[in-house]
């Protein structure tokens, strides 16, 4: 007997190891479903539902896949005059047979009421068991949707499944499931209300409850980027030694501490990110190679992340070819600007990043309080910029891998290009942008940025514009 459910219902059916889970793990974005190369894994169904603000809006039910289809198909044909419930008579009456199991198993949540998406892949060509699933399908009398999911880049067969599959099914789309952005899941979706009438208001709910979902999400990640430049930009450490001959020592393995300190803090502002977009189980991997992977304090990481050199003179408001120079040091001693000794000192210095930039250590004995050596804050403003990219590189990949992914990328496209140039987000903004960023960077490095100024929501505001623009591929993928 068919219950109609308050909640949008869908089964996800096909022949074993088509991609069903992985369709089912990345629409309801659950890194839970088990997804494995063994065809036949999925034994029963197992319901995924998607839950926002503590409430269920949608249902999707993974299923085991068609062993019978020829033989299903002619039980439905011998025993469709006798009733206007084919799918509940035929479990009724198959439930022990165990020729009819994994049909009996699949076509429950059919029989209930659900809607059906059908999984096939296309890269493979049609035969004469796809048909039978199709046309018992199309016997069940449920709204359904085809969804080609093709497994390789073949497509030369997608027309011939294109042909048949109009003959069963009310709307055919291509999904990879493997690959589906954000944008690509709400399109399979709106897609979804063209096929019944009765769906088109329940899903129209759903859908309006994903996009303020995902607004929520990107809100709450801009102010996880803020409150990270927060911490990281005014770290430092402060140690007092009396032995002038360990200072040197003691200084690098304070460097050590505070390089220790500022990654762990990235890392955790990365893992609350990911989790905003429900990568809990599953661990999203990058390659080795990848920017984001990379250490903070790399070269590499700085000359390929962060401004250009002339970008950065304008945001500070000095001239072009002083702050390159600048720069040129950063590149070939990344700790530059974070280390400060309070004692006896003799140190080059430039206020032209608002503090000092420390190149050569000259530190003299002092009778009375030895040594007291200062790492952080921070006063290089390019630190705040590459903290910034790397958080923007990581959403962009989140954003963009597919819960139903597992593993690392399969396409060199996907590896970072070795040439050093500049392939961040924040050498994209404005000038103007940029200015405000180096504003707030002074503001929080001398303790005057305030929670509920200007400059932060300036800030946040700049931040989700970007995240919008990276969510609608309005900037190509770096």
């Amino acid at each position: 007997m068919r219950v109609k459910s308050k909640i949008p219902v869908f089964a996800v059916l096909g022949h074993p190891n088509e991609g069903k889970s992985s369709v089912v793990s990345t629409l309801s974005e659950d890194d839970r479903v088990r997804i494995t190369p063994v065809p036949g894994e999925t034994v029963v169904c197992h319901p995924y539902p998607v839950v926002i603000d503590g409430e269920e809006i949608i249902r999707f039910v993974d299923t085991p896949g068609f062993q019978a289809p020829k033989k299903t198909l002619a039980w439905f044909k011998a025993h469709e005059e006798t009733t206007d419930n084919i799918v509940g008579l035929f479990r009724k009456f198959c439930l022990r047979n165990q020729d009819f199991q994994d049909e009996v198993e699949l076509l429950g949540p059919v029989e209930m009421g659900a809607g059906i998406i059908y999984v096939l892949d296309g890269s493979r060509p049609l035969r004469s068991d796809d048909k039978a699933e199709m046309e018992i399908l199309r016997m069940t009398g449920q709204p359904r949707m085809a969804v080609i999911n093709n497994k390789d880049a073949s497509e030369g067969y997608i027309e011939d499944w294109k042909k048949e599959l109009r003959k069963h099914f009310n709307v055919v789309r291509i999904f990879n499931a493997h690959r589906a952005t954000y944008r690509e899941r709400i399109d399979l979706l709106e897609s979804l209300r063209a096929i019944d009438p009765d769906w088109q208001g329940p899903l129209e709910k759903v859908i309006t409850a994903f996009k303020q979902d995902w607004q929520r999400r990107n809100t709450r990640t801009a102010e996880l980027i803020l409150e990270m430049l927060e911490k990281c930009i005014r770290y430092k450490i402060v140690k007092k030694f009396q032995d002038e001959d360990h200072l040197e020592s003691a200084r690098k393995a304070m460097e050590a501490d505070y390089g220790g300190k500022i990654a762990g803090l990235e890392k955790e502002t990365h893992q609350r990110i990911k989790k905003r977009f429900k990568h809990n189980i599953f661990q999203m991997e990058l390659p080795p190679d990848d920017m984001v992977n990379q250490s903070l304090f790399n070269e590499r990481t700085w000359q390929v992340l962060g401004l250009k050199p002339g970008q950065l003179a304008i945001a500070a408001g000095v001239a072009g070819g002083i702050m390159g120079s600048i720069l040129d040091v950063a590149a070939h001693g990344l700790t530059f600007g974070i280390f400060t000794a309070l004692g006896g000192l003799a140190a080059a210095g430039s206020a032209l990043l608002g503090g000092s930039k420390m190149t050569n250590l000259k530190i003299k004995g002092i009778r009375i309080g030895g040594f007291r050596i200062q790492t952080g804050p921070m006063e290089n403003p390019q630190f705040m910029f590459v903290l910034i990219d790397r958080a923007l590189l990581l959403y962009a990949r989140i954003i963009n891998w597919a819960h139903g992914r597992r593993g690392l990328p399969d396409s060199k496209a996907e590896i970072q290009d070795p040439a050093p140039i500049k392939m961040g987000y924040t050498s994209l903004w404005e000038d103007r942008e940029r200015r405000a960023c180096f504003r707030l960077f002074k503001m929080i490095r001398t303790g005057t940025f305030e929670s509920g100024s200007s400059e932060k929501q300036a800030f946040l505001d700049l931040i989700l514009t970007t995240l919008e623009k990276i969510s609608r591929n309005a900037y190509q993928d770096t």
